[in-house]
């Protein structure tokens, strides 16, 4: 008897591969039982996926994700699993009436094909069908531009339509982007509604940008909604509620806890790219000429912790300022360095006498020396240095230069931020008045608490004591706990009720429009 079993089983598997003893797949028994139609107990599973594959080979071309589609009706045997669970429930339309409103978060609902789902839906729904063979290419478009509208529609609510990494050259921010993985798992959900709900924006700022795009009647403010809009979908890293905030194009730092803030203060960015930079970058790319190169000192986009102090800091001048600005100014005056406090190394050797160097010798291009210039009142970096982890080289720094702050368009240093209120900003980080009072004293101010007053004098004593050689020295001082800081760039937001605006500093809307034309 075991071995009748064994001889049988591959028979059965055999014919029924072939289409024989099969009962009507689930599509058919669902459509069968709504339309009372008895053309869907016909429905062939066969010939219906040669249609379906025939469908996706002349769709997938135009979908963002074709991958993930294909992978996923490759694990369901090319079932229409969207319009088998969700024609019936409405759900299918329910899609349809939340594509058509997508102008509402700044998207044209053609980019989504919403109007031959339509047109899909409806035919379906007539019920005309002479034979089940008529239904298949109805029903294999339906689901794939379904399942293509659905998906897209749900990513660039979730994760925004463009991928600033791959847009902006100095974007470092790592934003979530959606995978594979999530866009199977979204095509197998149990209801479309109720993703198509949690998808929608919560945040007060995104909402309140929304309100003010509604209502905009200028075009041009609404392209700056639109494109704010976007920059609040990005999923950013997680910030905590206590955190700094540097927006570029406000030239402010703000400190926020909750929805208080802290503090505030102006700040100074660096300057904006020359103008043609990246025509002008491949002149320089040929040429190999230090003259070609342009100059390109915007402050990058990135999120890291402040994770130390560093009071009176040394300043190791970066490369290219040396060879653009150092190089000419020690030609021009062979006592410049000595009277900036700027030591010359040579193979990490110091320079005794930096001021008698033939800087004529010397390319500028190549120079084999390197800049540091010391804690000081006439050091570049000011009394304050405030240090995060980046792969830029960049840090928040007082400045001993304060008319920046007067200035309107405060983007003029070499990359660095300058903050107008560091000490206010020092005490914050601290949190501790022992700590904060010895980080007074390294700038010779005297301390708050005045039981800490003899150690002060104690310590100004030893710096006018003139029988030692008192040397200026960094002092490092840590944070209470590490602080997340977001440097971003954000032209439209809401604040007090109403809509703030600033204007696109760096380019980077011009950019950012260009690069969602497609979806207006």
């Amino acid at each position: 008897m075991k071995k009748f079993h064994f001889l049988i089983l591959p028979f059965i598997l055999l014919i029924s591969a072939c289409g024989w003893f099969k009962s009507p797949p689930e599509i058919g028994k669902v459509l069968a039982e709504h339309f009372k139609n008895k053309i869907y107990k016909d429905f062939d599973t066969v010939a219906y996926d040669s249609v379906f594959l025939k469908t996706m080979d002349s769709l997938s071309g135009k979908f963002v994700n074709p991958k993930s589609i294909k992978a996923f009706y490759a694990n369901n045997n090319t079932q229409p699993k969207l319009v088998t669970q969700f024609y019936i429930n409405g759900q299918l339309d329910s899609l349809v009436g939340y594509l058509d409103q997508s102008r509402i978060h700044g998207f044209n609902p053609k980019i989504f094909k919403v109007d031959e789902i339509k047109g899909l839906l409806a035919e379906l729904t007539a019920n005309k069908f002479k034979k089940v063979q008529e239904s298949y290419p109805v029903i294999a478009r339906l689901e794939l531009l379904a399942a293509n509208a659905y998906l897209n529609y749900s990513n660039y609510l979730k994760y925004g339509v463009v991928n600033p990494r791959t847009i902006f050259s100095r974007y470092y921010i790592k934003v979530k982007r959606p995978d594979s993985l999530g866009m199977i798992n979204l095509l197998d959900g149990k209801s479309l509604v109720d993703t198509l709900r949690s998808v929608q924006p919560e945040s007060a700022q995104y909402k309140a940008l929304q309100a003010a795009y509604l209502n905009a009647n200028s075009e041009n403010e609404k392209r700056i909604l639109s494109l704010n809009m976007e920059r609040f979908r990005w999923r950013m890293p997680e910030t905590g509620s206590n955190y700094v905030q540097v927006n570029i194009p406000d030239f402010r730092l703000t400190w926020f806890d909750q929805k208080d803030t802290v503090i505030t203060m102006k700040v100074c960015v660096g300057g904006r790219r020359e103008q043609d930079y990246e025509e002008k970058l491949k002149v320089f790319a040929k040429s190999g000429n230090l003259d070609d190169k342009p100059k390109n000192h915007e402050t990058p986009l990135l999120f890291s912790k402040i994770n130390s102090i560093q009071a009176n800091p040394v300043w190791n001048i970066p490369v290219s300022i040396a060879q653009s600005e150092i190089y000419w100014m020690a030609r021009k005056d062979p006592f410049y360095l000595s009277n900036s406090n700027i030591k010359v190394y040579y193979k990490d050797k110091l320079i005794g006498e930096p001021d008698t160097i033939n800087w004529r010798r010397y390319s500028r291009d190549k120079l084999p020396f390197r800049f540091k210039q010391g804690s000081g009142g006439g050091n570049a970096l000011g009394k304050f240095k405030f240090i995060f982890d980046n792969g830029s080289s960049i840090y928040l720094h007082d400045t001993n230069n304060k008319n920046g702050f007067n200035l309107t368009n405060r983007a003029i240093s070499h990359g660095c931020v300058r903050i107008e209120k560091p000490l206010q900003f020092a005490e914050l980080l601290v949190k501790d008045s022992y700590t904060y009072d010895k980080l007074r004293a390294e700038v010779d101010l005297p301390p708050i608490d005045s039981t800490h007053i003899k150690w002060y004098k104690k310590r100004m004593a030893q710096k006018a004591d003139t029988t030692k050689a008192f040397q200026l020295k960094p002092a490092w001082f840590g944070p209470k706990k590490p602080v997340p800081l977001l440097i971003t760039y954000i032209t439209a937001w809401p604040q007090n009720n109403q809509i703030e605006y600033r204007p696109d500093v760096y380019g980077m809307d011009d950019k950012l429009w260009a690069a969602m034309r497609k979806f207006r």
